[in-house]
């Protein structure tokens, strides 16, 4: 995904995601160390920055940790790393995120486990990602569809798995829920600066549109005291 349209999607959704942190992740104690594993070019970091202490945002890709800086607060600072292999040791923050990111990670399993290492026991985690379809033939018709549109995806996780992970884990789910997100595709392909031919290779695979995905939210706290 371009620089670009990260932006623009980020600015576009920036009001409901701080809306969504204060409402599944308030009160803070306003001292928390906070993670934004996969952070892209913010943001969540910046969702988190008006009620924390510091958020750290870790992604591969070193432009959008670059955009990120150039509007960050002071008290988010970004760093270059692997969601599957994060640069911090066991029980580095009160509360590790990743937003939108699972579906984009060969081995997502990692990326759980790595979330629950680096948070304190007591901590919690949040992870926020699009769904999979519990049709195995559907949930491949979209990877399909998906992976035209980005190359960067690989798969989308049904509710089941992301909530498996969480067990494996030892995290205690403390809330979730599921909402619907209405995506217009052409808007999409405008915002990527797509070709003509590749439009016409994206739009075969793709579902009636606009069409609409279910994004999950889960809160869960790592056992402990």
């Amino acid at each position: 995904m371009s620089v670009e349209l990260r932006l623009a999607l980020q600015e576009e959704r920036a009001s409901d995601l701080a809306d969504r942190v204060r409402r599944l992740l308030g009160p803070f104690s306003g001292a928390e160390a906070a993670l934004d594993a996969g952070c892209g070019t913010g943001a969540l970091a910046f969702a988190l920055a008006p009620h924390v202490a510091e958020v750290v945002g870790v992604d591969p890709r070193a432009d959008y940790l670059e955009a990120g800086r150039t509007a960050a607060p002071e008290n988010v600072r970004f760093v270059e790393g692997d969601v599957t292999e994060l640069p911090f040791g066991y029980a580095s923050f009160d509360l590790a995120c990743c937003h939108r990111v699972l579906h984009h990670v060969r081995r997502p399993e990692l990326a759980v486990s790595e979330l629950a290492r680096v948070t304190r026991p007591g901590g919690r985690l949040f992870i926020v990602d699009q769904l999979g379809s519990i049709d195995p033939l559907r949930s491949m018709e979209m990877d399909r569809f998906e992976h035209l549109r980005d190359s960067t995806h690989q798969r989308l996780l049904p509710d089941g798995d992301i909530r498996g992970y969480l067990d494996a884990n030892d995290l205690v789910l403390l809330t979730s829920e599921v909402t619907h997100e209405r995506i217009d595709l052409e808007q999409r392909l405008d915002l990527a600066g797509t070709s003509e031919e590749d439009r016409e290779r994206i739009r075969g695979p793709a579902p009636a549109e606009p069409y609409d995905v279910e994004i999950g939210w889960y809160v869960s706290r790592k056992s402990g005291p």
